[in-house]
């Protein structure tokens, strides 16, 4: 199993080219099995949660053909009826989006609960709802989500909780639904408005897509479009706040400024230098930086996937920072690793009280999820010394060349592998040196 050999204090400086965001992938790519004719997907991100989702369509028989690293045509038109039980779907949550696909096109489907991090419960509730409002029988049974109708009728949905996955899940059922449906208290996140505005691309009626209010006038059937999805800001932020946290100067290129304004917002706060242009965005960070508060929230807010990044920065800030999670309850299970390291953060609850240290050292520590494990990385880049992170595999779901890009920016780091015999000398070389 790989792992990561880093040695920080090197001031990441740079340019950098982001991917496409990973989670408007998974949807899209659901989606696309919803016609009959030919899909074409753009700027998909080479990330194994892509890879798993790709294998699952497959599975039950979508024809898929890789034009280049980033480019896919898929055809859904000899999909069989059967269940989605893909070995690879089971370890990632975005499979979930296989149910709205199927059962919008076929008034049936049987999917694999999925897995995805450990950052805490994340029901499907929601998605229930929504499936049901619209007239489907929908029940667990063998570790399956059954779902099945004999029409898709369009409804009237309040969603109890801002939910991103219940939103496309319930909308992408709605496409191919006879009437209106109007869904309120939607989730507004960018993934959610690139996957609606794909839908429309392919023949859907969606509107208000971005705002809390989507409404959805079902059409009979969905055809073949060319498509390139957004970029991610996620991965944005992860290069954005590492540049923050080891002092340097990084343009990240390939962006979308209005997806990441309240990063910049919070990077200013902090005292780091942002300059925006029309699809790039460049931080500086020449000193140590400042304490602040943070909420993570629902999108325009601040996201609940920049929360390990950002408090691994307040953790090397001056003054005490309080960081508050308001969407998953197990988001700070990182925190014992980042305490090896030096931080000074005690979490009550949902709450992470951050005492500002002057700096991290080098640890072997191990990532416990997917934006934990890039927060990982981010301290070791700017600790003192060499440091090991282990379960990488967390990391790999979700961010492309993630080694490659930061050696680009001037990161000492290594990828190892624990089942090579000379693995164990060769970290214990780079610890000495």
């Amino acid at each position: 199993m790989e792992f990561y050999s880093i040695k920080g204090g090197n001031p990441l400086c740079g340019e950098v080219d982001i991917a496409g965001a990973k989670n408007a992938a998974l949807p899209i790519l659901s989606a696309a099995i919803m016609t009959n004719e030919t899909v074409l997907v753009e700027n998909v991100p080479d990330v194994s949660d892509i890879r798993a989702i790709l294998s699952a369509i497959e599975s039950i028989g979508a024809i898929v053909t890789r034009v280049d690293r980033h480019t896919f045509r898929i055809n859904g038109s000899r999909i069989v009826d059967g269940p989605v039980m893909d070995e690879a779907v089971r370890k990632i949550r975005g499979s979930y989006y296989l149910i709205g696909a199927l059962l919008g096109k076929y008034r049936r489907a049987e999917v694999t609960l999925p897995k995805g991090c450990n950052i805490g419960l994340r029901p499907i509730d929601q998605h229930v709802k929504g499936f049901r409002a619209l007239g489907a029988d929908v029940r667990i049974e063998h570790g399956m989500i059954v779902a099945g109708a004999e029409d898709l009728i369009g409804s009237h949905i309040y969603l109890d909780v801002v939910s991103v996955g219940a939103t496309i899940n319930i909308m992408m059922a709605a496409s191919l639904a006879r009437g209106l449906t109007i869904i309120e208290n939607a989730a507004k996140e960018p993934h959610v408005v690139d996957c609606a505005n794909f839908l429309n691309s392919m023949g859907a009626q969606i509107k208000g897509a971005g705002t809390d209010v989507i409404r959805i006038r079902g059409v009979e059937k969905l055809h073949g479009t060319e498509y390139s999805i957004i970029p991610d800001q996620i991965e944005a932020g992860t290069y954005m706040f590492a540049a923050a946290a080891t002092r340097g100067d990084v343009t990240i290129h390939n962006v979308i400024p209005k997806h990441l304004e309240s990063l910049t917002a919070k990077l200013e706060e902090i005292g780091c230098q942002v300059e925006i242009s029309d699809d790039a965005v460049r931080v500086t960070a020449n000193k140590r930086l400042i304490n602040t508060h943070v909420k993570t929230l629902p999108y325009p807010g601040f996201p609940t996937d920049m929360q390990p990044q950002i408090t691994v920065i307040l953790g090397l800030a001056n003054g005490t920072s309080i960081v508050t999670e308001s969407i998953f309850e197990s988001r700070f299970k990182y925190v014992d690793e980042l305490t090896r390291m030096g931080a000074q953060i005690k979490v009550e609850g949902n709450t992470a009280i951050v005492t500002g240290v002057p700096y991290y050292t080098g640890a072997n520590i191990t990532a416990p999820d997917l934006r934990a494990g890039a927060g990982l990385v981010i301290a070791a880049l700017a600790a003192d010394g060499w440091s090991e992170i282990h379960d990488v595999v967390y990391i790999e779901r979700g961010y492309e060349d993630f080694p490659e890009k930061l050696r680009s920016l001037g990161a000492d780091i290594r990828v190892l592998d624990t089942d090579d015999p000379d693995a164990e000398r060769k970290a214990r070389m780079s610890l000495a040196v």
